[in-house]
């Protein structure tokens, strides 16, 4: 919030001063102007989150000023301040979006009442925009226009603001840490995102690095250790492979998911936390309880929600714009120009069956920004092995440019230039091609 939240205009000083003073008294901080070009003038340096006016002014009346400021800030509310005779353009005045407006005389009471309501509303549509924003950055990380993706995106933005625990399955390498930061993000929780891979700790210090430990708990451990749990309180908690947790931590897990406290090693005291666990698996966590490999009742606490993640293999249409946005994070990671592609390398990739999944193929992306060979063996696509070459690369170029278009709206001139083709030969595939790029406009 700015110094002053609230601008008043009025040219009548007494009145001006008697309006400051009632909000000063209720710990509204206001400054006053004589006129509307004074105050229009002082926005240049300052944000007020409410201007309140009289409509006879001197020089631009109140209905000018309002509409000059909802040029400015549609969102800014105006409340403005009516003489006798001056309902009329008043009410004119709300048909063109002021907040409200007051009747003169009035009681200090009913002007205060009136700045406090709409400084209310101000900072519930910036607490909602912030929220759509920090919604947007989260799910914009999830890339992909394939229906299993748009899907995955709708889920994490539903998901993300209401805490609840999710447990994401997926094969290796297809993007379930780049999800659970995602629901991080868009949650709008301040605490931090803390990442383990349970399946790279070994056993010996997996329980101090999940749970933290008291200087003495154990040989070694000279100093108190804040543990992993402890550290993403305020946070998310996401624990990758968690299918490869010992079993006998899971129980402790379990006790922390219900109880939301946690207790170092070597201590009895129960620390609150408040994290949110996202879980990752690669293996069917089912199956795994149902062979007692897997503690049933932890997989049934996680379970709540689920997400599945598909491999990229089924949802080939998505490698051009994933592509695109690994050479481009490649071409600023190595500081080298952006690497071109043709149709017939898009067609091989499209080919490939990729077992290493979305890391894969960022690996591909990295060998090619670099210029040097993808290393693939060129497979055809089951669903390709009727067609001609030519027939595969028409295909593959017709899915490339449908994707970029779903990427840039619908935008030909972005299109091209996320392409990096000229903006005539890309209308000239269009034609080509029977693409309407109007339809990708949203």
């Amino acid at each position: 919030m700015a110094d002053f939240p609230v601008f008043l205009v009025e040219d009548d000083a007494a009145v001006r001063k008697g309006c400051e003073q009632a909000l000063s008294i209720a710990d509204i901080p206001v400054r006053g102007f004589a006129d509307g070009e004074s105050m229009l003038a002082a926005l240049a340096s300052a944000s007020p989150a409410l201007v309140v006016s009289d409509v006879r002014l001197p020089g631009r009346d109140g209905l000018t000023l309002l509409r000059e400021l909802r040029q400015h800030d549609r969102e800014l509310p105006v409340l403005l301040i009516t003489g006798h005779g001056d309902v009329g353009m008043a009410v004119e005045a709300m048909r063109e979006g002021a907040h409200d407006f007051i009747e003169k005389p009035f009681p200090s009471e009913r002007l205060v009442a009136a700045v406090r309501s709409a400084l209310e509303k101000r900072a519930l549509l910036q607490e909602n925009r912030q929220l759509k924003e920090r919604l947007g950055h989260g799910v914009s990380q999830i890339i992909g226009q394939s229906p299993a993706m748009q899907h995955i995106r709708r889920l994490v933005a539903t998901l993300a603001p209401t805490g609840v625990d999710i447990l994401i399955n997926g094969e290796t390498g297809c993007g379930k840490e780049v999800v659970a930061r995602a629901i991080h993000e868009a949650s709008g929780r301040r605490g931090p995102f803390v990442a383990i891979n349970c399946g790279a700790l070994p056993e010996t210090v997996f329980e101090s690095e999940l749970f933290g430990h008291e200087a003495g708990a154990f040989t070694g451990a000279g100093k108190r250790r804040i543990g992993r749990i402890e550290h993403a309180n305020g946070g998310t908690l996401f624990l990758d492979e968690i299918e490869s947790m010992p079993l006998n931590l899971q129980v402790k897990l379990l006790r922390v998911l219900q109880e939301r406290s946690v207790e170092r090693l070597g201590s009895n005291t129960a620390i609150p936390v408040d994290c949110r666990l996202v879980a990752a698996s690669k293996a069917d966590l089912k199956a795994a309880s149902d062979a007692g490999q897997f503690r049933a009742d932890l997989y049934y606490r996680l379970n709540v929600v689920s997400l599945d993640l598909p491999p990229l293999r089924q949802r080939r249409d998505d490698i051009p714009l994933l592509m695109a946005n690994f050479l481009q994070e490649a071409a600023n990671r190595y500081q080298r120009p952006l690497a071109a592609w043709t149709p017939a390398d898009l067609a091989r990739w499209a080919a490939h069956d990729w077992p290493g999944n979305v890391r894969e193929l960022k690996n591909v992306a990295d060998r090619w920004a670099l210029g040097l060979p993808d290393a693939l063996r060129a497979v055809a696509a089951p669903e390709a092995a009727s067609q001609s070459l030519a027939e595969q690369v028409d295909a593959a170029e017709k899915r490339a440019i449908e994707s970029a278009l779903h990427s840039c709206a619908g935008n030909v001139a972005q299109t091209a230039e996320l392409l990096q083709t000229p903006k005539k030969t890309l209308y000239d595939k269009l034609t080509r091609h029977g693409i309407v790029a109007e339809q990708f406009r949203h």
